[in-house]
């Protein structure tokens, strides 16, 4: 179907026209509470890349890493590397590997202070907390503790918060929230086992 060049034109003259007004209604500046969720893959991975537009920009980067701390990723060995950047792992790995209770509450504990520490430090512009959300979800930390710390951060801090089964509380105390949808994933659909760069 041909498009008519007038009709074309006056679409994308009303387009630019609610862009610039929406643009010049927007004059808040502050920093943004991120939730990325969701059982599709993503949000880490979404995470990470606005860390490296933070380094990108200059800015202070701290990360903390819930649950992985025993597998390796690539991301931590690459932004781990950057002068910018903090990233501190913790955890013994999936929870259906450690099957410890106990152990899983004092690593979270432990990963949790490093964060507490990240956020009221002033140091950072921001602070990704990636598999949070995994840790509320069973309960290894108490949430009003975490949405309190959330809550009195610095207003130019932005907190970007990963994992899936986001609490309802923290969706809606978040300035950002995704979800990320499974559509098709090729270890359910296929077999195929995690790939290099993909998936670590």
């Amino acid at each position: 179907m041909k498009t008519d060049p007038d009709a074309h034109q006056r679409m994308t003259q009303r387009r630019r026209e609610g862009h610039e007004k929406k643009q010049a209604a927007a004059t808040v500046e502050k920093g943004l509470l991120i939730v990325h969720t969701g059982n599709g893959k993503g949000k880490s991975t979404a995470a990470f890349g606005m860390g490296v537009r933070m380094l990108g920009h200059g800015q202070r980067l701290g990360v903390v890493q819930f649950i992985k701390g025993a597998l390796h990723t690539s991301e931590r060995d690459f932004l781990g590397t950057h002068p910018q950047c903090d990233f501190v792992t913790m955890g013994d790995g999936y929870t259906w590997n450690t099957q410890n209770r106990d152990a899983d509450i004092a690593t979270a504990r432990k990963g949790w202070n490093e964060a507490v520490r990240m956020i009221e430090s002033g140091e950072y512009c921001m602070v990704i907390l990636d598999e949070l959300n995994t840790v509320l979800k069973y309960e290894y930390l108490p949430l009003d503790e975490v949405l309190g710390v959330l809550q009195a951060r610095d207003p130019s801090l932005h907190v970007v918060v990963t994992g899936r089964h986001a609490p309802d509380a923290l969706i809606d105390a978040a300035d950002l929230v995704t979800e990320m949808r499974l559509v098709k994933h090729p270890y359910r659909e296929q077999g195929v086992k995690a790939q290099r760069g993909v998936e670590f």
